[in-house]
């Protein structure tokens, strides 16, 4: 009698997909990708390219890992595991200079160091080498945007408070401001660095404060 297949969105591949939104967030959990958080969250556009890049490389390369998990030699596979990285890191660079250049110029070297992201090499290590194609793919996907939802929140606050823009529209008015007579100032700290530390950090812990299986005993 044939084992019956396990549906394409079980509960369980769903998860996959799901929980690294918050339960498992590879940012403000597992603390990955830090660097790249402080490094393009100064406005939204490259913030939320940055973040699709990414979900498409890991999703895919999880998928593809998962494909060859069984015929890779296990004392080659990070070498492996680099090329096949390296050759999707490639395709999305050249996919956003002939459609984003604008945003592929902001992003400088930082797509190519997608290369190096932790998470991507981390979810193929712990989970795609160990599992199927579509589970793999999944938490891929899940992993990549769950990462992007964290860029995506630190540069609305940065570009919001530092620039009074949102996706490079302004949203305060020009009647707030102090040199047109107004109360307000934009935040030039929240343009540094730094500030997008503080922001994750408070993200923490908030997210913390409301998960008690997170919080230290």
């Amino acid at each position: 009698m044939s084992k019956e297949k396990e549906p394409i969105f079980s509960a369980k591949n769903f998860k996959y997909l799901t929980s690294p939104f918050s339960q498992n967030n590879p940012v403000i959990v597992q603390i990955l990708g830090i660097c790249s958080a402080l490094a393009v969250t100064v406005q939204l556009k490259p913030a939320i390219v940055m973040a699709l890049s990414v979900a498409v490389v890991t999703g895919f390369s999880n998928l593809v890992m998962s494909l060859l998990r069984k015929g890779v030699p296990s004392r080659i596979r990070i070498i492996v595991q680099l090329v096949v990285i390296a050759a999707l890191v490639i395709l999305v660079d050249q996919f956003l200079k002939a459609y984003v250049y604008d945003v592929s110029k902001q992003l400088s070297v930082y797509v190519g160091l997608i290369i190096t992201n932790c998470i991507v090499m981390g979810r193929v290590e712990a989970f795609a080498l160990g599992n199927k194609p579509w589970p793999a793919f999944l938490d891929g996907i899940g992993n990549g945007l769950g990462y992007g939802c964290i860029l995506v929140i630190v540069a609305f606050f940065r570009e919001l408070l530092g620039s009074g823009t949102l996706y490079g529209y302004q949203i305060i008015p020009e009647s707030w401001y102090a040199a047109n007579g107004g109360f307000y100032s934009n935040n030039g700290l929240m343009l540094f660095p730094p500030m997008a530390l503080i922001i994750v950090g408070c993200i923490i812990w908030a997210h913390r404060s409301h998960n008690k299986d997170l919080q230290e005993k």
